[in-house]
Protein backbone atom coordinates (compact mmCIF):
# COMPACT_ATOMS: atom_id res chain seq x y z
CA UNK A 1 0.00 0.00 0.00
CA UNK A 2 1.25 3.45 -0.85
CA UNK A 3 1.49 5.95 2.01
CA UNK A 4 2.05 9.13 0.03
CA UNK A 5 -0.22 12.05 0.80
CA UNK A 6 -1.93 12.12 -2.65
CA UNK A 7 -2.56 8.37 -2.41
CA UNK A 8 -4.10 8.74 1.05
CA UNK A 9 -6.31 11.62 -0.12
CA UNK A 10 -7.38 9.69 -3.21
CA UNK A 11 -8.17 6.61 -1.11
CA UNK A 12 -10.23 8.69 1.30
CA UNK A 13 -12.11 10.26 -1.61
CA UNK A 14 -12.77 6.83 -3.12
CA UNK A 15 -14.04 5.46 0.19
CA UNK A 16 -16.39 8.43 0.57
CA UNK A 17 -17.67 7.84 -2.96
CA UNK A 18 -18.18 4.14 -2.23
CA UNK A 19 -19.98 4.85 1.04
CA UNK A 20 -23.17 5.89 -0.78
CA UNK A 21 -23.59 2.73 -2.88
CA UNK A 22 -21.43 0.12 -4.60
CA UNK A 23 -19.66 1.38 -7.73
CA UNK A 24 -17.91 -0.13 -10.71
CA UNK A 25 -14.16 0.32 -11.12
CA UNK A 26 -14.76 2.70 -13.99
CA UNK A 27 -17.12 4.89 -11.92
CA UNK A 28 -14.50 5.18 -9.18
CA UNK A 29 -11.73 5.78 -11.72
CA UNK A 30 -13.72 8.53 -13.47
CA UNK A 31 -14.55 10.23 -10.19
CA UNK A 32 -10.97 10.16 -8.89
CA UNK A 33 -9.46 11.40 -12.16
CA UNK A 34 -11.24 14.70 -11.63
CA UNK A 35 -8.85 15.50 -8.78
CA UNK A 36 -5.89 13.10 -8.89
CA UNK A 37 -3.20 12.03 -11.37
CA UNK A 38 -3.81 8.83 -13.35
CA UNK A 39 -0.96 6.89 -11.70
CA UNK A 40 -2.34 7.60 -8.20
CA UNK A 41 -5.85 6.68 -9.33
CA UNK A 42 -4.65 3.38 -10.80
CA UNK A 43 -2.83 2.53 -7.54
CA UNK A 44 -5.92 3.32 -5.48
CA UNK A 45 -8.14 1.23 -7.77
CA UNK A 46 -5.70 -1.68 -7.47
CA UNK A 47 -5.67 -1.35 -3.66
CA UNK A 48 -9.46 -1.18 -3.45
CA UNK A 49 -9.81 -4.17 -5.75
CA UNK A 50 -7.32 -6.15 -3.69
CA UNK A 51 -9.33 -5.30 -0.55
CA UNK A 52 -12.57 -6.34 -2.38
CA UNK A 53 -14.04 -2.87 -1.97
CA UNK A 54 -14.40 -2.49 -5.72
CA UNK A 55 -15.52 -5.55 -7.67
CA UNK A 56 -17.32 -5.24 -10.99
CA UNK A 57 -18.83 -8.71 -10.76
CA UNK A 58 -20.40 -8.04 -7.36
CA UNK A 59 -21.47 -4.58 -8.46
CA UNK A 60 -23.17 -5.97 -11.57
CA UNK A 61 -25.08 -8.58 -9.57
CA UNK A 62 -26.21 -6.02 -7.01
CA UNK A 63 -27.32 -3.62 -9.75
CA UNK A 64 -29.25 -6.35 -11.54
CA UNK A 65 -30.94 -7.56 -8.35
CA UNK A 66 -31.85 -4.02 -7.32
CA UNK A 67 -33.32 -3.21 -10.72
CA UNK A 68 -35.16 -6.51 -10.90
CA UNK A 69 -36.65 -6.09 -7.42
CA UNK A 70 -37.56 -2.43 -7.29
CA UNK A 71 -37.76 -1.12 -10.85
CA UNK A 72 -38.03 -4.05 -13.28
CA UNK A 73 -36.54 -3.53 -16.73
CA UNK A 74 -35.65 -5.81 -19.58
CA UNK A 75 -32.39 -7.74 -19.51
CA UNK A 76 -31.24 -5.64 -22.46
CA UNK A 77 -31.92 -2.38 -20.62
CA UNK A 78 -30.09 -3.58 -17.49
CA UNK A 79 -27.15 -4.76 -19.62
CA UNK A 80 -27.03 -1.33 -21.29
CA UNK A 81 -27.03 0.37 -17.87
CA UNK A 82 -24.19 -1.84 -16.64
CA UNK A 83 -22.10 -1.11 -19.71
CA UNK A 84 -22.72 2.62 -19.27
CA UNK A 85 -21.37 2.26 -15.74
CA UNK A 86 -18.14 0.77 -17.05
CA UNK A 87 -18.83 -2.94 -16.62
CA UNK A 88 -17.34 -5.06 -19.41
CA UNK A 89 -19.87 -6.17 -22.03
CA UNK A 90 -19.30 -9.90 -21.51
CA UNK A 91 -19.69 -9.55 -17.73
CA UNK A 92 -22.84 -7.48 -18.19
CA UNK A 93 -24.27 -10.16 -20.52
CA UNK A 94 -23.47 -13.00 -18.09
CA UNK A 95 -25.07 -11.00 -15.28
CA UNK A 96 -28.42 -10.65 -17.06
CA UNK A 97 -28.50 -14.07 -18.76
CA UNK A 98 -30.82 -15.58 -16.15
CA UNK A 99 -33.37 -12.74 -16.12
CA UNK A 100 -36.88 -13.59 -17.34
CA UNK A 101 -38.22 -10.66 -19.37
CA UNK A 102 -41.80 -11.99 -19.28
CA UNK A 103 -41.79 -12.08 -15.49
CA UNK A 104 -40.09 -8.70 -15.20
CA UNK A 105 -42.49 -7.10 -17.68
CA UNK A 106 -45.48 -8.53 -15.84
CA UNK A 107 -44.28 -7.22 -12.47
CA UNK A 108 -43.51 -3.79 -13.94
CA UNK A 109 -46.80 -3.72 -15.85
CA UNK A 110 -48.85 -4.85 -12.86
CA UNK A 111 -47.42 -2.06 -10.74
CA UNK A 112 -48.21 0.54 -13.40
CA UNK A 113 -51.62 -0.96 -14.25
CA UNK A 114 -52.82 -0.23 -10.73
CA UNK A 115 -52.47 3.47 -11.53
CA UNK A 116 -54.54 3.01 -14.66
CA UNK A 117 -57.52 1.23 -13.09
CA UNK A 118 -59.96 4.00 -14.03
CA UNK A 119 -58.60 4.56 -17.53
CA UNK A 120 -60.60 3.53 -20.58
CA UNK A 121 -59.34 0.51 -22.50
CA UNK A 122 -57.56 2.48 -25.23
CA UNK A 123 -55.74 4.70 -22.72
CA UNK A 124 -54.91 1.69 -20.55
CA UNK A 125 -53.28 -0.14 -23.48
CA UNK A 126 -51.46 2.91 -24.82
CA UNK A 127 -49.99 3.93 -21.48
CA UNK A 128 -48.97 0.41 -20.53
CA UNK A 129 -47.38 -0.05 -23.95
CA UNK A 130 -45.31 3.12 -23.57
CA UNK A 131 -44.37 2.29 -19.99
CA UNK A 132 -43.09 -1.19 -20.85
CA UNK A 133 -41.34 -0.02 -24.02
CA UNK A 134 -39.46 2.67 -22.07
CA UNK A 135 -38.20 -0.07 -19.77
CA UNK A 136 -36.68 -1.89 -22.73
CA UNK A 137 -39.12 -4.74 -23.22
CA UNK A 138 -39.58 -6.07 -26.76
CA UNK A 139 -42.83 -5.57 -28.62
CA UNK A 140 -43.75 -9.24 -28.30
CA UNK A 141 -43.13 -9.30 -24.53
CA UNK A 142 -45.05 -6.03 -24.17
CA UNK A 143 -47.97 -7.36 -26.23
CA UNK A 144 -48.18 -10.60 -24.20
CA UNK A 145 -47.92 -8.73 -20.90
CA UNK A 146 -50.68 -6.29 -21.81
CA UNK A 147 -52.90 -9.19 -22.92
CA UNK A 148 -52.34 -10.91 -19.58
CA UNK A 149 -53.01 -7.75 -17.61
CA UNK A 150 -56.15 -7.02 -19.63
CA UNK A 151 -57.36 -10.55 -19.00
CA UNK A 152 -56.83 -10.06 -15.28
CA UNK A 153 -58.48 -6.64 -15.41
CA UNK A 154 -61.57 -8.23 -16.93
CA UNK A 155 -61.56 -10.82 -14.15
CA UNK A 156 -60.37 -13.67 -16.34
CA UNK A 157 -56.92 -14.04 -14.80
CA UNK A 158 -57.92 -16.45 -12.05
CA UNK A 159 -60.25 -18.63 -14.13
CA UNK A 160 -57.84 -18.77 -17.06
CA UNK A 161 -55.01 -20.04 -14.86
CA UNK A 162 -57.31 -22.59 -13.24
CA UNK A 163 -58.38 -23.86 -16.67
CA UNK A 164 -54.74 -24.27 -17.66
CA UNK A 165 -54.13 -26.48 -14.66
CA UNK A 166 -57.09 -28.74 -15.55
CA UNK A 167 -55.80 -29.51 -19.05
Amino acid sequence: MNDTEPHQRATAAALRFLSHRPRSKEEVRTRLRRSFPADVVDQVIDDLTERSLVDDSSFAKLWRDSRDSFNPRSATAIKRELISKGVAGDLAQRTVDDLDDMDSAYRAGLKHARRLERADLSTYRRRLWGYLQRRGFSSSVTRQTIARLLDERRGGGRSASCEDEDH
